[in-house]
């Protein structure tokens, strides 16, 4: 049997979602406590012990880290019960620790499985990202373009005013001047405090979230990520790695990147097959965060799979131990 037909999206997707649920329940009784490290714990440990139930045989190539930062899901680490599909795994137990502590929304656990060496490995620097929904022409927009003169060529794609397009970017120093230049336009901007691997996923669906492009930068990883849901929901993601010292070019190099300014498109960035899923831990635009109610906890998770284009919103209830 090939890897190909060995790697069975459809039946692996709900056992990914169960994956990203437990991760969900074990950070939900510390939203609001205030502890953004009790809580990236409770996501880690949970996940992890729900990754080694899947029959897969997973490699982390998105991670927590290198072993010698993080003793689980560290890059390189090896999961599940060896009787399965060999597959890259990318994860973030828990997207907003910060948001989490403070019971902020948004927060969401992610995670997505494809066959080996489907999934770009890069290093934990920044990358400039960009994004926008399904249903435009290939690089109707790039990264080479200015703030303005993507948000223009994204308002005449669309038929409209420039005032009508709403841009999600992270609330970061520096990225001042693009909000600045962005808002010059006439268009709208929504600010992240955390959590970009939303904001991307935001532009997939526009008549949902309201929000038509995303820009800025962020950590590479999460770049990742967000380019395994845009795979499966149909949008365009491009990346360009920052590399603010010689370290982080070294930490390239040793991850066999190259091409120091290349852009990558979500499909350089993941290259087969994927299947991802998010479960909420706080309530947000696009999967409502954990709910408590007398002896139950319920979660809603969004499961995709890019082989079919599929989108799925499952909510599950379970009684509290």
């Amino acid at each position: 049997m090939t890897a190909s037909k060995d790697f069975d999206d459809r039946l692996l997707s709900l056992g990914l979602a169960r994956v990203s649920e437990a991760a969900a329940y074990a950070a939900a009784s510390l939203i609001g406590r205030g502890n953004e490290h009790a809580a990236d714990q409770a996501a880690v440990s949970a996940m992890h012990a729900a990754l080694n139930q899947m029959d897969i045989t997973g490699t982390i190539v998105i991670g927590e880290g290198d072993h010698d930062q993080t003793p689980m899901l560290y890059l390189g680490e090896t999961l599940g019960t060896g009787d399965g599909p060999r597959v890259d795994i990318a994860l973030d137990p828990l997207q907003g620790c910060t948001l989490t502590a403070k019971d902020m929304p948004n927060a969401m656990t992610v995670i997505a499985l494809a066959l080996r060496g489907s999934l770009m490995q890069v290093p934990d620097v920044y990358m400039d990202k960009l994004a926008i929904g399904p249903g435009y022409p290939p690089d109707l927009v790039t990264l080479d373009m200015s703030p303005a003169e993507r948000v223009h060529t994204l308002a005449q794609a669309r038929g409209c005013a420039a005032s009508d397009i709403t841009v999600c970017i992270l609330e970061r120093p520096r990225h001042e001047d693009i909000i600045a230049e962005v808002r010059d336009t006439g268009a709208a901007v929504r600010l992240l405090s955390d959590g970009d691997v939303a904001g991307v996923i935001h532009t997939a669906e526009p008549e949902l979230t309201g929000i038509d492009m995303y820009m800025g930068s962020g950590g590479a990883p999460e770049g990742v990520l967000a380019a395994c849901a845009m795979k499966c929901m149909g949008g365009q993601i491009w990346g360009r790695l920052i590399f603010r010292t010689k370290d982080d070019e070294a930490r390239a190099r040793q991850a066999g990147i190259t091409d120091l300014n290349r852009i990558y498109g979500r499909d350089d960035m993941v290259t087969s097959d994927v299947i991802f899923a998010a479960t909420g831990v706080t309530d947000g635009t696009i999967v409502a965060g954990v709910k408590r109610e007398p002896g139950y906890l319920t979660t809603e998770t969004i499961l995709m799979r890019s082989k079919t284009g599929s989108v799925r919103r499952m909510t599950y209830r379970s009684p509290v131990k």
